[in-house]
């Protein structure tokens, strides 16, 4: 049911990644830092065009402060950077530690979260909306970056955010790296750093993201996140001055940051989900905040996680050259929103270009999404030796080590080669059988994969091909023998 499947978003990505709780788990978040290296790295370099910036009060930075105007008027502007980065030869760049596919070279700069009537950037400027209702009752502008370059370091993705090296998540099993050094961002965190070191204390940052990972209706290899940062007045920490370590933990101006985090977004969820939406907090762990929560709130009958959040990490704020301050910081998946409040079932809806599900939405409205037609799957099975023991969870910890080198087999290789033979068609995959040879060792596994179009029937003939061209590709690619 339509139920049953919103209520799977509760497991899906978008906000804080799972991952970056235990390290041994198996997805990826980010964390955000300055330009290395004065902005080059090999095959581009950074932030060489003019970035898209205002605050939420409605003027560019750049320019003088008008007359304050609403964060819909400064959004609802034609996008001038819509496409900037829809340049593929960016990321299929001839490096023996890229594993871009075309699939998602086609993808970066499409840009959803900057169209006005798209679900996506509905979400986006309602919550951009939010925050600078704020700035009256605060004093707080939170200026907007919301068309930063995809392609950042791994500095900012994960050193800056305290991701240590041997995380899983930086593993190119679950990265889509440009170089060894450079890789499509994996959270909208990665400019975190970036923008603190600009001497910035209060922003929101929403973009495009990417990470390698399963199949099915939550989950899709590009999503939309949003960060938002605050740095507390200098005045308001004076008593923390000096203060580390567990004495700041168990500090009165720890409880402030605190307190003022968890007011801030009980007020978006408010604003969201309506005045009488219940909430709850629960403790969390994130390298890059301490201490850590999760914010649940009560729709549909039951509790959902929407965000993770925190107070910022001493050794962030350090390495973003900005000890002198406390903050907050917060991430969140405008996809999961969206597909809560709009009642969305399929994730890949969101990247159709249909006009019955486009003409559905208009700018500035909610409302819940028609199914315009059910078409019928195509189900194809296949199956194949891997090499070694096939390890589902198991990862390879830098860029420069193939996720299928050695022989071992990496379940995300093989997602990511459904979805570059058979793109959008793919509806789900599942595991439906394995086993391990008593004698010979190797590994057996049989996966059902799901072909549905959103938008016609599909013909068993032209399924055919795909699989056909998959299984071929399989043993080409993986390394696999099929059986």
């Amino acid at each position: 049911s339509m139920q049953q499947v919103v209520q799977r978003i509760i497991s899906s990505k978008g906000r804080w990644p799972q991952t970056v709780r235990n390290k041994s788990t198996s997805s990826i978040l980010g964390r955000a830092s300055a330009i290395s290296k004065g902005g080059r790295c090999e095959s581009h370099q950074f932030h060489t065009r003019p970035r898209r910036c205002y605050n939420l009060r409605g003027f560019s930075t750049n320019s003088t402060p008008p007359m304050r105007s609403s964060v819909i008027a400064a959004t609802a502007l034609q996008n001038p950077t819509a496409g900037k980065y829809a340049d593929a030869s960016r990321y299929l760049v001839p490096h023996p530690s890229n594993n871009v596919t075309p699939h998602i070279a086609s993808l970066v700069g499409r840009d959803l979260h900057l169209r006005r009537s798209h679900p996506i950037g509905i979400i986006r400027a309602k919550i951009q909306d939010y925050f600078a209702s704020l700035s009256h009752a605060t004093d707080t502008d939170y200026r907007v970056f919301d068309a930063e370059d995809p392609i950042v370091t791994s500095q900012q993705c994960f050193d800056d955010l305290l991701i240590p090296a041997d995380h899983p998540g930086r593993a190119p099993s679950d990265t889509y790296y440009v170089t060894d050094s450079t890789l499509l961002r994996t959270h909208t965190s990665a400019h975190q750093s970036q923008h603190l070191r600009s001497g910035i204390d209060a922003f929101l940052c929403s973009g495009d993201v990417y990470r390698r990972d399963e199949i099915d209706a939550t989950h899709y290899p590009a999503f939309h996140q949003m960060e938002g940062v605050k740095l507390m007045d200098s005045g308001s920490m004076d008593g923390a001055s000096g203060v580390s370590g567990e004495e700041w933990l168990n500090s009165a101006e720890c409880r402030i940051v605190e307190s003022d985090l968890k007011a801030t977004l009980e007020g978006l969820m408010d604003h969201l989900f309506g005045p009488t939406t219940q909430k709850r907090w629960n403790e969390d762990f994130f390298p890059f905040t301490q201490p850590s929560f999760e914010l649940e709130i009560y729709h549909n009958d039951e509790w959902m996680e929407v965000l993770g959040c925190g107070v910022i990490h001493e050794q962030v704020l350090d390495l973003s050259k900005r000890s002198d301050r406390r903050g907050w910081a917060f991430g969140l998946g405008l996809e999961r929103l969206a597909m809560i409040l709009f009642k969305i079932p399929d994730i890949r809806l969101f990247w159709t270009d249909d006009v019955r599900f486009h003409s559905q939405f208009e700018e500035g409205k909610i409302v819940e999404f028609l199914p315009y037609s059910k078409y019928p799957p195509v189900f194809k099975d296949i199956a194949f030796w891997t090499s070694k023991e096939a390890e589902c969870g198991s990862k390879s910890n830098g860029a420069n080590e193939s996720s299928g080198d050695n022989g071992r087999f990496v379940e995300n290789d093989f997602f990511d080669l459904v979805r570059s033979v058979a793109g959008d068609l793919v509806e789900k995959i599942e595991l439906i059988d394995s086993f391990t040879h008593p004698k010979t060792g190797r590994s057996s596994r049989c996966y059902r994969v799901s072909y549905r179009s959103m938008d016609r029937s599909l013909t068993n003939e032209e399924i055919d091909e795909l699989q056909f061209k998959l299984r071929d590709e399989c043993g080409v690619s993986l390394g696999c023998e099929l059986r």
